[in-house]
């Protein structure tokens, strides 16, 4: 059965005190073919000794190094040229991959290549994420339950303003940290987006569905992640982001009247997050204005979990303390 060569694919920035057990869940998958190539992208801790002393004398793991720091995108990028297998799955540099998870992701995805007769197929793992204080959340995989798998621009347009079909299931999003697909499926899209420092995944992932693209997932959990904090991961950050998306995008959107709604609504959640509240009640009236029942729905659909998630951290936190 494990006739492919998969490409493991780690990313690695200041990840010393993590690295190690990213690539000893790596080497340790069932999946006998592998390679597993780790990018460092230009660490400034002692990562590039970590790795070294992690992957020495094991003839299925190599080192590539950055001579400046690039950005996840980048590093993704360098992994897919330096690639040779037909498939490649990233892992993150401070999660945890179970060792069934290249089988699982692989079978899913050629089940469903030859039941549907896709060509351009991601496939994604479920798994957990842990916080720092003890509060555990399930990550389960898009298109892993339910009807239909999510495919093309109905995909696109669940990524950019949420708007959902009730046969699809969604899952945790298209995290790149859980994601297998073939080589030529993200050659088939140009890789990643090296301009984007944050949301490079979410980019990735609608320009495939708006290239006729499908997302399937597994049903078992494959993977721990670690919540950790870095100065990419700023709320900032990801605002910025997150609007550079929808400027890239600016054409499908306004063709179907929600650029507007794509722009604002990850400012209404800055504005929440930020506890800005004056500032995202006038993003909510301005945003309900335009889009009464979508901004209701949405609102109804996301609110509710998002204040539980959040009363969940606070106990966790209350609790440890």
């Amino acid at each position: 059965m494990d006739k492919s060569l998969v490409t493991i694919g780690l990313t690695c920035f200041n990840a010393e005190d993590t690295i190690n057990r990213a690539i000893r869940s790596a080497l340790s998958q069932d999946w006998t073919n592998i390679e597993v190539i780790i990018v460092d992208d230009f660490s400034f801790d002692d990562s590039v000794l970590a790795v070294e002393q992690a992957i020495a004398g094991n003839p299925l793991a190599r080192l590539v190094r950055h001579s400046q720091n690039k950005g996840p995108a980048a590093a993704r990028n360098t992994l897919l040229q330096e690639a040779r297998g037909e498939f490649v799955a990233f892992f993150d540099d401070d999660d945890e991959s179970l060792p069934g998870r290249i089988t699982g992701q692989v079978n899913i995805l050629l089940d469903y290549e030859g039941q549907s007769g896709a060509t351009l197929v991601a496939c994604y793992a479920e798994g957990v994420r842990h916080y720092p204080n003890g509060y555990v959340m399930e990550l389960p995989a898009i298109g892993s339950c339910g009807g239909r798998v999510p495919n093309g621009p109905g995909l696109a347009d669940y990524l950019l303003f949420y708007r959902k079909r009730p046969d699809w299931f969604y899952g945790s999003g298209v995290p790149t940290c859980a994601l297998l697909a073939r080589v030529s499926t993200f050659c088939a899209v140009g890789g990643f987006d090296e301009e984007l420092r944050r949301v490079e995944d979410v980019d990735f992932s609608i320009r495939l569905a708006l290239s006729g693209g499908h997302f399937v997932g597994t049903s078992e959990s494959l993977f721990v992640q670690y919540d950790t904090d870095a100065v990419d991961k700023s709320p900032e950050k990801n605002l910025e982001a997150e609007q550079r998306l929808v400027e890239k995008n600016k054409d499908y959107l306004r063709s179907i009247n929600r650029y507007y709604y794509a722009l604002h609504w990850p400012l209404l959640r800055y504005r929440h997050f930020k506890h800005q509240y004056w500032h995202f009640t006038i993003e909510l009236l301005g945003l309900l204005l335009r889009y009464p029942l979508a901004v209701t729905k949405h609102l109804w659909a996301t609110g509710p979990q998002r204040l539980l998630h959040e009363r969940k951290m606070a106990q966790s936190k209350s609790e440890i303390i």
